[in-house]
């Protein structure tokens, strides 16, 4: 009885050793197979891009024949994160400006949108982890900023940084912005 309870977990050590080995090897070839057309997608997106509120649904088409033609292009998973957030798909806004965060990790669009998203979904905390997330990645971008700024003062969330950065944009803002900033300070 003792032998076959030793066996027992060699076996399965075994098996599930062999089984790593041709996951890896699989994957191996899926990666060799996939070809990534990175000039390809970009047209793509270029051509999306001058469409996405004028003609969404045109918009989508070039945008997933980007991402056919490169899974990896971030732009165009931000852009359809873009076209899903202006139809109100909040959910799966996210989970595209999610991947664009991550294939995109120093640029702070995919993170002000997924802030975006999160804010409009009634997540504030989240959101105000995205638009932080953009400032690190880029910092002293003022739409993120702004976004920060803006949601803080929202949800009562304001502190003596939102302060320092209602000055910060009172001084680099447009004049709507800086209007608003102004009023923000005085309350």
């Amino acid at each position: 009885m003792w032998r076959y309870l030793f066996l027992m977990p060699v076996g399965v050590l075994i098996l599930m050793q062999v089984g790593c080995s041709a996951m890896q090897e699989r994957a191996y070839e899926l990666d060799s197979v996939a070809e990534r057309n990175q000039q390809l997608a970009a047209e793509y997106t270029q051509q999306a891009s001058g469409l996405i509120h004028s003609d969404p649904d045109e918009a989508m088409r070039l945008l997933r024949l980007a991402v056919e033609a490169d899974l990896f292009h971030g732009p165009a998973h931000n852009n359809m994160g873009v076209i899903l957030l202006n139809q109100g798909r909040l959910y799966e806004a996210a989970e595209e400006f999610d991947w664009a965060r991550r294939l995109m990790p120093g640029h702070p669009d995919p993170r002000i949108n997924l802030g975006i998203a999160l804010e409009r979904g009634g997540k504030a905390d989240d959101a105000l982890e995205a638009y932080a997330s953009a400032i690190e990645v880029f910092p002293g971008h003022l739409p993120s900023l702004q976004a920060l700024t803006r949601l803080q003062v929202r949800s009562g969330n304001r502190t003596e940084e939102t302060n320092e950065l209602l000055r910060e944009i009172v001084h680099r803002g447009d004049e709507t912005w800086r209007e608003w900033a102004r009023l923000q300070l005085r309350n």
